[in-house]
């Protein structure tokens, strides 16, 4: 179960929550929803192909009620074109392989799916000017890029904020941050990208950190007509 390789009934969930005493009904009621599915998630595909930490992020996202992130000097992962996460990848240290490479893009695209599925879940991106600049894979390849993120804001779930360069400093030290919000508070997750690789964080005060930390960098956005507005400034330059 834990490695979920086991489904897990409603009925299980609320037996256990009895057995540990919670009295959280709805928090219960959140886990227990979450085991409706008799199919397997389309992520157990790269179950032995890649890191069990992308697969949680795939799978929290499928459950996640609203996304929200703030990227600093790249692109967020959902927003990316195939060209531009290939070069993305290329850049790993240790080098990956080619077949590890398309596998880490092919999943990232999949990801989107949540973008657009029926009830599209609400995404939030934050996304400072430098980042807007980054020439991954040179010009064409960051051209269109830019025309990909001005497609995607179109779409009435997808919100696209840019911090510019007159903001002047922000909080968070440039570290991506990536907040996926549960069906209940106690199930939301914050997922940050290190040099090891993936980390989740859940607790309550690190939670509490991260909304007033992508509360802050909103706060120092454009608004999304003038966010729109500049990244097309920025295609008419290259």
């Amino acid at each position: 179960m834990e490695t979920g390789r086991l489904a897990v009934s409603a009925e299980r969930v609320r037996s256990m929550a009895a057995q540990y005493d919670c009295s959280d009904k709805a928090l219960v009621e959140a886990i227990a929803g979450m085991t409706g599915e008799r199919r397997r998630g389309w992520w157990e595909e790269y179950r032995d192909i890649l890191p069990s930490r992308l697969l949680d992020l795939a799978e929290l996202e499928h459950h996640g009620t609203a996304l929200r992130t703030a990227h600093t000097s790249g692109i967020p992962g959902l927003l990316q074109t195939l060209d531009h996460a290939r070069e993305v990848f290329h850049q790993v240290v240790p080098e990956l392989s080619p077949p590890e490479l398309e596998h880490r893009a092919s999943f990232r695209i999949k990801r989107q799916a949540v973008l657009f599925r029926r009830g599209p879940v609400p995404y939030k991106a934050i996304i400072h000017e430098a980042a807007l600049h980054m020439r991954f894979g040179g010009r064409q390849v960051a051209k269109q890029q830019l025309k990909h993120l001005l497609k995607m804001s179109e779409h009435p779930n997808i919100s696209l904020h840019v911090i510019p360069f007159d903001a002047g400093g922000y909080p968070g030290a440039g570290q991506p941050i990536y907040y996926v919000h549960g069906p209940v508070p106690q199930l939301d997750t914050v997922q940050l990208d290190q040099s090891h690789g993936i980390a989740l964080l859940d607790a309550e005060a690190q939670l509490d950190k991260y909304r007033k930390v992508l509360d802050r960098l909103m706060s120092l956005s454009l608004i999304e007509l003038e966010s729109r507005a500049l990244i097309h400034s920025i295609i008419q330059s290259l």
